[in-house]
């Protein structure tokens, strides 16, 4: 839960990529769903491959990270990749825990909105879990519809992957 001497005007957001953000985002994505949601190593290779993918094929007017940091740490990111027939995919959304609950959530996602209108996509969409459902209600709250839900073990254990699809 959120501490309450954190504000939401205490983080900044930015949106440059420095040296040590992509590794430590990856790094953080196994920390956290590791200890909060029981996956496995292979859910951060997973991300250490879309991160590589993102960075290798990363257009300034296309794609966008947006880097939450607090006292120089960074404590959150959402990124928006683009992808074929100007779709767009919002990636690797994640906060510290003592970071949710302040409206940092909403904030990216509304970030995330802005920057996925003012680039021209005609549509988004984004692959989550079962278990977020948090997540899955701030998505919901953006348009985002859930179109497909499959089960899987790709994380190290049972679960129900789920496609969340947003027409612009």
């Amino acid at each position: 839960m959120a501490d309450a001497k954190i504000s939401l005007n205490d983080i900044y957001i930015r949106n440059e990529i420095r040296p040590g953000d992509l590794g430590y985002v990856i790094h953080r994505h196994g920390k956290v769903y590791g200890d909060e949601y029981g996956y496995g190593v292979s859910f951060e290779t997973y991300v250490g491959a879309g991160m590589h993918e993102f960075y290798q094929n990363f257009d300034p007017e296309k794609d966008r990270a947006w880097i939450c940091e607090h006292n120089d740490n960074i404590i959150g990111f959402i990124l928006l990749m683009h992808r074929e027939n100007n779709a767009a995919q919002l990636r690797y959304f994640y906060l510290e825990e003592k970071y949710r609950g302040i409206g940092l959530g909403k904030k990216l996602m509304e970030l995330f909105m802005e920057f996925l209108r003012r680039a021209g996509y005609q549509s988004a969409y984004l692959w989550t879990t079962h278990e977020l459902s948090a997540a899955a209600t701030l998505y919901k709250r953006h348009g985002f519809v859930l179109t497909e839900s499959r089960e899987s073990t790709a994380f190290g254990k049972k679960l129900r992957e789920q496609r969340y699809d947003l027409t612009i």
